[in-house]
């Protein structure tokens, strides 16, 4: 039994696979599951969103966006299946709702839930013990005001519960709860025109789930949460009243310290990070890497994606998502595709794993299902 909780452990508090190999060095974190892509449109762009144009789902890439939405109300449903080539009872669903107050302010709020499936109990013998489920969640709230006609920021206030104990087992995994906090902003251009097209320019950033440390356990052992660093740019070509394309680049830092890869006496690498706050980590993530400037530059992983959007009602979108191999080598292509029908949008994406480690995601369709509503702005 104390082999089942060890292993449910340690397959789900890390989002990216990584192996036992001399040269890896990955950075993990408590409650992974709040890195995960949630929504289809981004996920057919390389898990790209910081800085592309506001949606429903916009809380989870830069909630400072949705000061700039046009609708007065919207509404938005996600799933995603997780690791469907092992099982198919894992998944991440969420909701958002975000309300824009007037021209220059909205809120929002939202529920993310990560089920862990079905675990099936056995005792040393083999015999049925029952099941369990576990599962960890996020609920949000945010506040985003525009700062100037182009420029807004926004707060976001997250309460993350993670339950990986099994209890029927006396499990030593004890329930965490905690908060933590997002600080973001966003810059849309007027749109300038050009030689033969028009055009708007995008930025964002987003600093997320800046929180204090966790414990699973009663031994005084605390893991970082992952707070996270987004910055991105992009721009929009108008080409004409139909036709619209849109790139966008970001990149992504963890903020939190890197592991040592000091050598016990056994002559194991041990995962190690340095005992300090969460305060002081952000700040020594940037300068801690065993290797140096070029390790704190493998630690950046970034994405690129382009989305062709025609009368507004129809997009084709294509992206590509690289991590260092020394981070966890998630490396993929992704593709998607949007339909708008009156106030209903729906989006749809795939991913392709280019990289030797398996993809959670890989061959794996997701969807997101959104509502706009009311007088646009």
């Amino acid at each position: 039994m104390r082999k089942i909780i060890g292993l449910t452990f340690l397959v789900f508090m890390v989002v990216v696979e990584t192996y036992a190999q001399e040269n890896y060095n990955p950075i993990t974190t408590a409650a992974p599951f709040l890195l995960i892509a949630p929504d289809a449109r981004a996920g057919g762009m390389g898990d790209v969103g910081v800085a592309t144009s506001p949606d429903a789902n916009s809380q989870y890439w830069n909630a400072s966006k949705y000061a700039f939405m046009d609708s007065q109300f919207m509404v938005g449903i996600t799933y995603t299946p997780w690791m469907r080539e092992l099982t198919n009872d894992v998944f991440l669903g969420g909701f958002n709702f975000a309300n824009k107050i007037d021209d220059r302010s909205a809120w929002a709020a939202s529920f993310k839930y990560f089920n862990l499936g079905e675990i099936q109990l056995t005792d040393d013998f083999g015999g049925d013990q029952g099941t369990e489920n576990l599962n960890e969640f996020s609920l949000d709230g945010s506040y985003a005001l525009k700062l100037s006609e182009t420029y807004s920021m926004g707060v976001t206030l997250r309460y993350i519960r993670s339950d990986l104990g099994i209890k029927s087992a006396n499990s030593t995994l004890d329930p965490v709860n905690t908060f933590a906090v997002d600080i973001s902003g966003y810059y849309e251009s007027e749109e300038q025109s050009y030689r033969t097209f028009n055009g708007v320019w995008r930025g964002g950033f987003n600093i997320s789930n800046i929180g204090p440390k966790v414990s699973y356990t009663n031994d005084g052992q605390e893991n970082f949460i992952p707070t996270n660093l987004k910055v991105g740019g992009g721009f929009d070509f108008i080409l004409d009243t139909n036709n619209k394309l849109g790139l966008s680049l970001e990149f992504n830092k963890l903020l939190v310290p890197t592991p040592s890869v000091s050598i016990n006496d056994d002559g194991e690498a041990p995962y190690k990070q340095e005992d300090v706050s969460f305060f002081e980590g952000i700040f020594k993530s940037f300068g801690d890497a065993p290797g140096g400037f070029s390790e704190e530059l493998k630690e950046i992983t970034w994405g690129l994606g382009a989305e062709y959007m025609y009368d507004n009602s129809f997009a084709l979108r294509a992206g590509y998502f690289n991590e260092s191999d020394l981070k966890g080598a998630r490396k993929y292509l992704t593709v998607g595709t949007g339909f708008k029908f009156k106030s209903s949008k729906i989006d749809i994406s795939y991913l392709f794993n280019t990289s030797e480690v398996k993809n959670p995601l890989e061959n794996t369709l997701r969807f997101s299902l959104s509502f706009d509503f009311g007088n646009s702005y």
